[in-house]
């Protein structure tokens, strides 16, 4: 079975962004299988969109934002 957390988490990413499955088990959790976005929230805002006001999630939040800090 692929494992889509390992993939996330091996990707670059923004040092503030947060995701459901870093505090569970993603292989049991239906949301996450269905690549429901609002599992992701912005640690510098507690929401699911940045301070700059763009939704926040894996893809997202990238070097070419104005608030993303590299892990």
């Amino acid at each position: 079975m692929h494992d889509r957390a390992r993939d996330i988490l091996a990707e670059e990413r923004c040092v503030n962004l947060r995701w459901k499955g870093l505090y569970i088990d993603p292989t049991n959790d239906y949301a996450i299988q269905q690549g429901d976005e609002r599992i992701f929230w912005c640690t510098k805002t507690q929401l699911n969109l940045g301070p700059d006001g763009k939704i926040v999630d894996a893809y997202e939040c990238s070097p070419g934002r104005s608030c993303y800090e590299a892990l």
